[in-house]
């Protein structure tokens, strides 16, 4: 019985260190998404043009922010 909880503990030693990682993946995510949401957003407030307006100022600021 010994030998089997040793090797539960084992096993799932990994497992436990790599939540912290796994947390900081999904704040990474969603910090990704918000950013995109609020680009959208200010690209649709500041254009009236429709679709194709919209997907034009979208499309220059990402271009804006990235260089």
């Amino acid at each position: 019985m010994g030998k089997m909880v040793r090797f539960y503990v084992k096993m799932t030693q990994p497992v436990r260190n790599e939540r912290g990682a796994q947390s900081l993946e999904w704040l990474g995510v969603a910090a990704l998404l918000i950013l995109v949401l609020g680009i959208i957003s200010s690209a649709v407030s500041d254009n009236s043009d429709g679709i194709k307006g919209i997907i034009e100022s979208i499309i220059s600021k990402i271009s804006n922010m990235v260089g």
